[in-house]
């Protein structure tokens, strides 16, 4: 006698059907579903949300650009006006100082030991002050004159993208493409300029124009771009022979739809990121000028001449210097977070296996 299968399962033939070769494609994993595909753009997003880092950059940076627009209104204090009798003030926060701390308090060196002392209670009318990070030694707001000088450095950012986009790239661009006598020309013009230090430029552009921030955009107008250049002329050497560029002069092409339409598009990452590496590069740029004196002029706030007036007081009052010296590093290490990740979103050999 024989016996039963355990387990027996029959399909109803209906159940079997032929399926197309995308679909096996699709089964198979090779590649997603129609309604799964992700655009290169949203891939890109995608992968920089996950990138911790960048993710903390973009919000440092979104959270200071809002502070620098917003920061200066936020008390009734202008950023070059000055209080007599309220000059090195240590820093009052209202609610924190039911606590113990940022109350106006602060410990004094002496030849004789430490004192402490509270200039708020020195000065008259000194209960209704309330400088969030103190004042400096000419009895102005240091708050207001942070994020005011905030706004110079995010502009000298500004102009560095531009320079960068407008001159850097048309620049390489140009050197690369048309090759032979034209790039060795453009080329040891860049040697030249490069040659020359910023220092020796910024004092030549202070004989002919006054200190300040022109003086300050015309540097970076005139040097910043160099790396761009070179690095959008790598670029070009490497993809204007591409088949896609061989194509598009074949059918007709002139040499600025090749140069637009075929070659930036897929050199557009790189050089986004290069770019982004190049922001704290001016930032910096602008803070030591600033702190050497050449920079720009008082009564105007820059990060940079606010961490020079603040060093002559560094063991005296410490707490003048803080501010502008964490905005500062915070702002420089956020943008290149924020461009380290943007270069491993873009560059599709980063992609996870």
């Amino acid at each position: 006698m024989t016996k039963a299968p355990l387990y027996e399962e029959t399909i109803p033939p209906e159940e079997f059907r032929f399926i197309s070769p995308a679909e096996a494609l699709v089964l198979s994993g090779l590649i997603q579903a129609s309604g799964e595909k992700e655009s290169y753009f949203r891939d890109t997003v995608k992968r920089l949300r996950k990138n911790k880092g960048a993710m903390a950059g973009l919000f440092c940076i979104v959270f200071i650009v809002s502070m620098a627009i917003a920061g200066p209104f936020l008390n009734d204090f202008r950023y070059d006006q000055q209080i007599t009798g309220n000059e090195s003030m240590a820093p009052r926060v209202p609610g924190l100082e039911k606590w113990g701390i940022f109350d106006g308090r602060e410990n004094l060196h002496t030849s004789t030991g430490v004192r402490e002392i509270n200039r708020y209670a020195q000065v008259e009318n000194g209960g209704q002050y309330y400088y969030w990070f103190g004042s400096d030694t000419l009895g102005r707001d240091i708050f207001t004159r942070t994020w005011e000088g905030t706004r110079i450095s995010l502009f000298v950012a500004l102009v560095a993208v531009l320079v960068d986009v407008f001159i850097g790239i048309l620049y390489g661009f140009t050197s690369a493409y048309f090759g032979g006598k034209v790039d060795i020309l453009m080329q040891r013009i860049i040697e030249i300029i490069h040659g020359i230090p910023t220092l020796v430029i910024v004092t030549l552009l202070i004989m002919l124009l006054r200190p300040g921030i022109l003086s300050v955009t015309l540097t970076i107008m005139l040097t910043g771009w160099i790396g761009m250049s070179r690095m959008a002329r790598a670029q070009m050497l490497k993809l204007k022979d591409r088949e896609y560029a061989l194509a598009a002069r074949t059918l007709g092409a002139g040499d600025l739809r090749v140069i637009f339409q075929e070659i930036l598009p897929n050199s557009f990452g790189q050089l986004l990121v290069m770019s982004m590496f190049s922001i704290p590069g001016a930032i910096f740029t602008e803070a030591f000028l600033a702190f050497i004196g050449i920079g720009i002029p008082v009564p105007l706030a820059s990060l940079g001449s606010l961490i020079s007036e603040s060093f002559r007081s560094l063991t005296s009052h410490p707490y003048m210097i803080v501010s502008p010296v964490l905005v500062l590093a915070a702002l420089m290490l956020s943008f290149n977070l924020l461009a380290d990740g943007l270069r491993d979103a873009l560059d599709p050999s980063m992609k996870e296996k």
